[in-house]
């Protein structure tokens, strides 16, 4: 039986407009399994067709919003050893989860309680706002693990933070993105104390569902559209840089290390 990660609570705030998605795993980390990302696609998705709802806050639990990707998951190491064709095939539910919330005709809201690393960082800047505990930050330790940062993530930071915030929030972002940095840079947009994430999330929603919800969307889409007119070009190669990283000997003692929870030594093949 497969556990339910996700849960949707709906006709919340002015007429009923605004919905509450939470992800919670049940646990400090709350990482990102397959299961989990495909139950999180099919929560955005399930909005597609809903014409109450115009703003969708989603929210992780009261300790993370997630910690990425999980690289322990036994779904992933069953499929370590397929072929080239199986593994992109595979490793397009990050993607596909993240283009599902950037594509919602809703305005969505991410509320981040602790910290957002990796894949849980390619899933908040796929939204269009963001609020940060002052207590948490973010985290994108793809490159120290090997790996290139993906999901259609970098052009979203790129539109947020300018070339050389999202070079620096890439490249050394192994390193921590306190939540006074994310304001600065524009990795977030509010601020909000310890365990309020939720709360100040939830009355920018009020505020937003109380205006006109069919221009709301469209300016939304206009916007989206004008910003990410180049998107494709930038982002097509994600997975195969993805698919091709992973199998290079850095990537292998990236993860390796991380698991042993020691420092890695890159060689650079």
């Amino acid at each position: 039986m497969t556990t339910c990660y996700v849960t949707i609570m709906r006709g919340l705030g002015p007429e009923g407009r605004v919905a509450l998605v939470r992800f919670d795993r049940g646990n400090a980390v709350n990482p990102l399994s397959p299961e989990a990302m495909r139950q999180l696609r099919a929560a955005s998705r399930s909005f597609e067709d809903d014409l109450e709802t115009s703003v969708v806050v989603l929210t992780g639990n009261d300790k993370a919003f997630s910690a990425g990707f999980d690289l322990k998951d036994a779904e992933r190491r069953e499929k370590a050893g397929m072929g080239l064709g199986e593994q992109r095939k595979s490793l397009r539910i990050g993607p596909s989860m993240c283009r599902a919330w950037a594509e919602m005709e809703q305005v969505t809201i991410c509320a981040i309680e602790g910290f957002a690393i990796g894949g849980g960082a390619a899933l908040a800047v796929s939204t269009d706002f963001r609020v940060l505990a002052r207590g948490a930050h973010f985290r994108i330790p793809e490159i120290a693990l090997g790996m290139n940062m993906s999901w259609g993530s970098i052009p979203r930071m790129l539109q947020l933070m300018g070339p050389a915030r999202t070079k620096q929030a890439v490249i050394l972002a192994n390193e921590r993105i306190e939540a006074s940095d994310a304001l600065a840079w524009g990795l977030v947009e509010h601020l909000a104390d310890d365990g309020k994430a939720v709360e100040v999330a939830m009355d920018l929603a009020v505020r937003i569902a109380a205006m006109p919800p069919i221009p709301v969307k469209m300016t939304k889409t206009t916007v989206n559209r004008l910003a990410g007119a180049l998107d494709d070009l930038a982002s097509h190669m994600d997975l195969d840089q993805f698919t091709l990283t992973t199998t290079s000997e850095d990537s292998k003692e990236g993860v390796a290390a991380f698991i042993e929870k020691r420092k890695p030594r890159f060689r650079g093949r």
